[in-house]
């Protein structure tokens, strides 16, 4: 951190920091040595104006001020307030001094509820040149947990709003808590079974489910990021970086599990079985991943079954499935159809948005191209709600547990669709810190929170909902993120940012109501610098944490014990972001950073005497305990630690499978880019063999590791 280059900063005015302050932008932080670091004028003027606020100058600060306070009394009622069910709430409705009001709330079930106005004087604001008083009214506070609307009329002005009643907590099944149940982890593309088409699909998760829990136990499975990838090549590889968080990646779908494939001509059933030999031969390979080429053949194959005629029930189910996604989902697959048509090329200008005529004129045109790509997401649908249900019939307590990635990729389907509530010519990353003195720059857009609100949170929600529908949990990728988030402004490096704050209280109220409804369990993946007071409020309101053994050490590097672990979490031994175990325990990790030229001051030797350290100091607690003996093998240092996790008080328990095949190769190293073949490393056993579904459960090492996990547990 100390050696971070200096950078001349122009630090804000009065007027901008005062501005900013209202805004909930940053105009100093602690950095993570402590030392108070100041924003930058430029930087907090850029945040402001992503948030179209004027800050070009003080005089348009003040009045930018000036008129953030107007807009609360220009409104005749907020567009969203998020409340915790039970609690009182009064509502301020805006009109014109001394005109009537009628309020009137409409629940979710069509119920209309009175509302009490209360005696409550408030003087009265001119708002540009009118006069403007605030009526107060009295949310009941028994209202049932939902999406409510207010509406008010005054004056031949008619305003609405959101009043969304969210739970205290999510609530967590009794019978989960004293299980404290495990489970498995893995990223679903690497793991292969001999009917995949070269990566992992949703029927492999449905197996895998299955499979888990009939011969280990198991009671959920976590799997990356499902979230939508490109239409066509070139795919990124990163689940992290997705086209769009609310719909999935079609590259999962098992084209033999499509119905209308049984009711193909023979001649069409044997070309399509030709045609997945291709990928399939891929399978048993160790090999990287290559994504575009599955997709080639994958897509090929689902525009053949696209084509085949569905039975009217069939059809039926498509229909209540694109009006149920509705607008979003006609946006979504408008933007593919068109990013299909041009390839990569630059679009007509007129396409950038999806509400111009020339976007609408297009759709009507290419309507056939558009049905596919709803058609495509139906099917992506239908599987992972198979995979959910294959967990629950196997008896699985949790099932799929589903990761909520952090943001989309800037060119993507959501940046184009939710452009209005997405902060423009920002990128969010993190400032930076002992890991890199630059900051970091993640390329991803941010919610621009006062646009979000302005829409009530349905965007977010939306996104919410459908993650959790096919899920027994849900994972949140970078939870800090709901609370602040750095903004870095195009052009600027990431060490030249603002933090932005966030209402996470709304933010949060939501994933627990929409969590609840949906019966998901929710975790936030809160490693890093995390305030002692966000780990608080995430567990009061029912949201587990997340434990990693290498990351839960005191100040002086000595490990944490097991028994001093926080209880709600989700903990594991290792995470995709770092080396399987095995690699870890043998200091391969330091050897691969050396080769990327990622290490510090020191150098390898260094690196390598403080990996031993840490090593050693993990071993002398496992043999004080007796969880290996003196002649102990990698075998046993693996179980040994996973013994650390399932001694803790964490509720939850992950083991991932490449650390039950004894891999060695990471899925993601992370600081790279081209330098590492990020996501597209297949899961091979310590021997560097392929290791697939099918045989998973009849590996030597796994038996062994689960073996142990049942003795543990016993």
């Amino acid at each position: 951190m100390n050696d971070a280059p200096e950078v001349e900063r122009e630090l804000p005015s009065e007027a901008l920091a005062a501005l900013a302050r209202a805004c909930r932008v940053s105009v100093e932080y602690y950095a993570i040595d402590g030392t108070l670091v100041q924003c930058s004028a430029p930087a907090i003027r850029a945040a402001l104006a992503a948030m179209g606020v004027d800050a070009g100058s003080d005089v348009a600060c003040e009045r930018s001020l000036e008129a953030l306070e107007d807009l609360e009394w220009s409104r005749l009622v907020p567009p969203v307030v998020v409340v915790t069910a039970g609690d009182a709430l009064e509502l301020p409705v805006h009109v014109d001094d001394g005109d009537e009001v009628d309020v009137t709330l409409r629940l979710e079930s069509g119920e209309t509820r009175e509302m009490e106005q209360l005696d409550r004087w408030v003087p009265p604001r001119e708002v540009a040149g009118t006069m403007r008083g605030r009526a107060t009214f009295l949310v009941p506070p028994d209202l049932p947990l939902g999406w409510h609307v207010v509406e008010a009329v005054s004056g031949g002005r008619r305003g609405r709003g959101h009043i969304v009643i969210a739970p205290a907590q999510v609530e967590i099944d009794p019978a989960i808590r004293a299980a404290r149940p495990w489970g498995l982890t893995v990223q679903l593309y690497s793991l292969r079974s001999e009917r995949s088409w070269g990566v992992g699909d949703l029927a492999d998760l449905a197996d895998l489910c299955a499979l888990g829990k009939a011969r280990a136990e198991a009671e959920f499975v976590l799997v990356n990021p499902l979230h939508a990838t490109e239409p066509v090549a070139p795919i990124t590889n990163s689940p992290y970086l997705p086209t769009s968080k609310r719909f999935l990646s079609p590259l999962y779908i098992r084209v033999e599990d499509i119905p209308e494939v049984a009711y193909l001509p023979s001649q069409q059933r044997a070309l399509l079985a030709w045609e997945a030999e291709k990928p399939q031969r891929l399978n048993e390979s160790d090999e990287l991943l290559d994504r575009n080429a599955v997709w080639r053949l994958k897509s090929a194959a689902l525009e053949e079954v696209f084509k085949a005629p569905r039975s009217a029930g069939r059809d039926a189910l498509f229909e209540q499935f694109c009006l149920r996604e509705g607008a979003a989902l006609e946006d979504f697959a408008t933007w593919c159809a068109i990013s299909e048509a041009h390839r990569g090329l630059p679009w007509p200008d007129e396409f950038d948005s999806p509400t111009s005529a020339a976007v609408a004129a297009w759709r009507d045109e290419h309507a056939d191209r558009v049905l596919y790509y709803a058609w495509l997401q139906w099917i992506a649908d239908e599987q992972l709600e198979r995979a959910q249900a294959a967990a629950t019939r196997a008896g699985m307590s949790i099932g799929v547990m589903v990761d909520l990635a952090v943001g989309v990729h800037p060119e993507g389907a959501d940046a184009w669709s939710s452009q209005r509530v997405l902060a423009q010519g920002i990128s969010l990353g993190v400032p930076p810190d002992y890991y890199n003195a630059m900051g970091q720059d993640w390329s991803i857009p941010p919610w621009q929170p006062r646009a979000l609100e302005a829409a009530a949170y349905l965007p977010f929600r939306d996104m919410v909902r459908a993650a959790a529908r096919h899920a027994g949990a849900l994972r949140i990728d970078h939870v800090l993120g709901m609370f602040r988030q750095w903004w870095v402004p195009a052009g600027h490096p990431p060490l030249d940012g603002a933090y932005v704050y966030l209402d996470h209280e709304a933010l949060i109220g939501i994933i627990a109501l929409e969590a609840q409804r949906a019966g998901t369990i929710v975790i936030g993946e809160d490693l890093g610098t995390v305030e002692p007071w966000v780990r608080d409020y995430l567990h009061s309101r029912g949201i587990l944490g997340t434990s990693i053994v290498w990351f839960e050490r005191h100040d002086d590097g000595a490990p944490r014990l097991p028994e001093d672990y926080r209880a709600d979490t989700l903990a594991a031994v290792t995470t995709h972001d770092l080396p399987p175990t095995p690699a870890y325990l043998a200091g391969e990790h330091v050897t691969l950073r050396a080769e990327l030229g990622m290490l510090g001051e020191g150098g390898i030797e260094a690196a390598q005497a403080e990996a031993e350290r840490e090593r050693q100091a993990y071993i002398d607690v496992m043999l004080e305990r007796g969880w290996i003996l003196g002649d102990y093998n990698e075998e046993d240092l693996v179980a040994g630690l996973h013994r650390w996790v399932l001694d803790s008080p964490s509720l939850l328990t992950g083991v991932a499978i490449t650390d039950a095949v004894g891999d060695r190769r990471a899925q993601n190293m992370p600081g790279t880019d081209t330098e590492y073949p990020n996501w597209c490393v297949p899961i091979t056993d310590g021997n560097g063999e392929p290791v697939l579904l099918d045989d998973l459960f009849e590996h030597p090492r796994v038996r062994r590791l689960f073996r142990a996990i049942k003795a543990a547990r016993s």
